[in-house]
C-alpha cells in the first residue's frame, strides 16, 4: 500500500470541512433570530454548493435563515447541501484509499432521488411531516436552546411511527436523537455541545423526513464462496452488534466483491467481553465460521446494492478452510467495493478492508503507529474489542494486518481486525473474532461463564416480577 497517498492533502478537503463546521456552530445558538457570524455560516455554505444542482434551492434557503425567516423546506435544503458536502468528502477520500492499494473502482449503484424527482409515496406521510416540523423546532432553538417541553415533542411521534415497519429504521433515529437531547437538557448549562454529531444527526434525520428519501433497499440473490476477512464489533451499554466483513466470489466466475454481514442484540450491562457472543452465535452462523477459520458456501443468499448480505442461515452451509490473510494477499487488492447510498457518504462511515505487511510498529506521541516505508499511519487500538485475543500488545508484536481504514479528525486511522507475528519463527495470528464461535482459551471461558450466570440471574429476577 502507497502509505504517501494516505498522509498527501486532499486538494480542497479543508475548505468543504470548514464550510461544514460553520454551519454547525450556527446550528448551537440556534436559526430563530441569527447573528452575524451565523448568518456568514448559513451563507458560506451557500457558497460551498455554487454550481451544483442544490445551488438556486440553498441559496434561496441561506437568505431566509439569515433572516430568521426559514421554513420547513429551507431547513431540508440546507441539510441537503451539508449532506452534499459531507459526501463529497467521504467520495474523495474512498477514491484517496483505492488508489493507494490500488482497488478497482467501486461498482456503480443505484442514486438517490434527486431535486425535483418523481418519488414514491412513503407510508406515513403525515407522521414523516409531523417529524419534520419537530426537527425544524430544533434548528430554530438551537442546541444551547433545547429544554425537556422541546425535546418531548418528540415523543407522540415517535410512538406512533414505530409500529409501521416502513417507518421503524426513521423512529428509530428520532429516538436515539431525542434520548441525547434529553439527557442533556436544559441546553444552556451544556459545558460541552457535541456539535458535529447532533449535527450529523438532526440533518440525516431530516433528509429522511422527505417522502422518498429512505430508498430501495431490495436486495438480489447471491450464490458463491464467501470468505471472511475478520469481525468488526460494536458494543454499548445496552446493545452489540458484529459485523462480519469478508471477500465474496460468484459460482459464475465473475470478480470478487467486498461485502459485509451484520447481526445486533440487545444486551444488559453486565453482559461484556467474551459474554457478548452468547448474544450474537445463535443468530448467525457465520460467526462459527470464522472463529475457525472456516469460508462459507452461499446458496441464493440476498445482498444489497450496498454489499449488505442480509443473512438467513437456511442459505448457507460450512465451507472448506479459508485462512484469512491468505485471502488478503490473493484476492484484497482486486475485490470490488459496492457504492454507498447517497444519504450515507459521510467520512464517518468509511470502513474499507485492507492488508498491510512489512510494516514497523511503534509508539509516537504516547499512540501506536505503523511506519510503512516511512510513512507512519496510525493505528486506533481503541477500537480493539475485549470479546476476543486480539490486543493491542499483540498489535504492536505484529508485522502483517489485516484492519478497517477509517477517517477520523483529519486523518487516516487503522482498525486492526487480525494481527500475524513471528513467533519462535513461526507465524502466529490473533483474531477479533476467534472467540466468536467458542473457545478454549482460558480467558473467555470465564467471561463466557460470567455472561452465563449474569444472564441467568436477569432471567430469574425478571421471571419474578412477572409472576409478581
Amino acid at each position: 500500500m502507497r502509505g504517501d497517498l494516505l498522509s498527501d492533502p486532499v486538494e480542497g478537503l479543508d475548505e468543504v470541512l470548514a464550510a461544514v463546521d460553520a454551519f454547525d456552530e450556527a446550528l448551537v445558538a440556534g436559526l430563530l433570530r441569527p447573528g452575524p457570524a451565523q448568518a456568514a455560516a448559513v451563507a458560506g455554505l451557500a457558497d460551498a454548493v455554487a454550481g451544483t444542482p442544490l445551488a438556486a434551492r440553498v441559496a434561496e434557503a441561506a437568505g431566509r435563515a439569515s433572516a430568521g425567516a426559514a421554513g420547513e423546506d429551507h431547513f431540508v435544503a440546507l441539510a441537503a447541501a451539508r449532506c452534499a458536502l459531507l459526501g463529497s468528502v467521504h467520495d474523495a477520500l474512498t477514491g484517496r484509499i483505492d488508489e493507494a492499494v490500488g482497488r478497482p473502482a467501486a461498482e456503480d449503484g443505484a442514486e438517490g432521488p434527486g431535486p425535483g424527482s418523481a418519488v414514491t409515496e412513503d407510508p406515513g406521510t403525515n407522521l414523516l411531516a409531523a417529524a419534520r416540523s419537530w426537527l425544524c423546532d430544533l434548528a430554530r432553538g438551537g442546541w444551547r436552546g433545547i429544554d425537556h417541553e422541546l425535546v418531548a415533542g418528540a415523543v407522540p411521534v415517535v410512538s406512533a411511527m414505530l409500529p409501521d415497519p416502513g417507518l421503524r429504521r426513521r423512529a428509530t433515529l428520532l429516538d436515539g436523537f431525542a434520548g441525547e437531547l434529553a439527557a442533556s437538557c436544559p441546553g444552556a448549562t451544556l459545558e460541552r455541545v457535541p456539535v458535529r454529531r447532533w449535527a450529523d444527526l438532526w440533518s440525516r434525520a431530516l433528509l429522511l423526513t422527505v417522502p422518498g428519501s429512505a430508498g430501495d433497499r431490495s436486495a438480489a440473490p447471491v450464490t458463491g464462496r464467501l470468505l471472511p476477512l475478520g469481525v468488526d464489533v460494536q458494543e454499548h451499554a445496552t446493545a452489540v452488534q458484529a459485523q462480519v466483513h469478508a471477500v465474496f466470489e460468484p459460482a459464475d466466475g465473475g470478480a470478487p466483491r467486498l461485502v459485509r454481514a451484520g447481526v445486533s442484540a440487545p444486551k444488559p450491562d453486565t453482559v461484556v467481553g467474551a459474554g457478548l457472543w452468547q448474544l450474537l452465535r445463535p443468530q448467525m452462523s457465520l460467526l462459527g465460521a470464522v472463529s475457525e477459520g472456516r469460508s462459507m458456501e452461499l446458496d441464493a443468499m440476498p445482498v444489497t446494492a450496498e454489499g449488505d448480505l442480509l443473512w438467513d442461515d437456511e442459505r448457507a452451509r460450512p465451507g472448506e478452510p479459508a485462512d484469512a490473510f491468505a485471502t488478503a494477499r490473493v484476492m484484497l487488492s482486486t475485490a470490488t467495493a459496492s457504492r454507498v447510498a447517497p444519504l450515507d457518504r459521510h467520512p464517518v462511515r468509511i470502513a474499507v478492508p485492507v492488508l498491510l505487511e512489512g510494516y514497523t510498529a511503534r509508539s509516537e506521541e504516547g499512540r501506536l503507529v505503523f511506519d510503512l516505508a516511512g510513512q507512519l499511519l496510525a493505528v486506533d487500538t481503541d477500537r480493539v474489542p475485549a470479546a476476543g485475543p486480539l490486543t493491542p500488545e499483540a498489535v504492536a508484536a505484529s508485522h502483517s494486518c489485516v484492519g478497517l481504514l477509517r477517517w477520523d479528525a483529519g486523518e487516516f486511522l487503522l482498525q486492526p481486525l487480525a494481527v500475524e507475528a513471528t513467533v519462535r519463527k513461526k507465524a502466529v495470528a490473533a483474531h477479533a473474532g476467534a472467540w466468536a464461535g467458542g473457545t478454549t482459551d482460558k480467558v473467555g471461558v470465564r467471561a463466557e461463564k460470567a455472561a452465563t450466570d449474569a444472564v441467568a440471574v436477569l432471567r430469574e429476577r425478571a421471571g419474578r416480577l412477572l409472576r409478581k
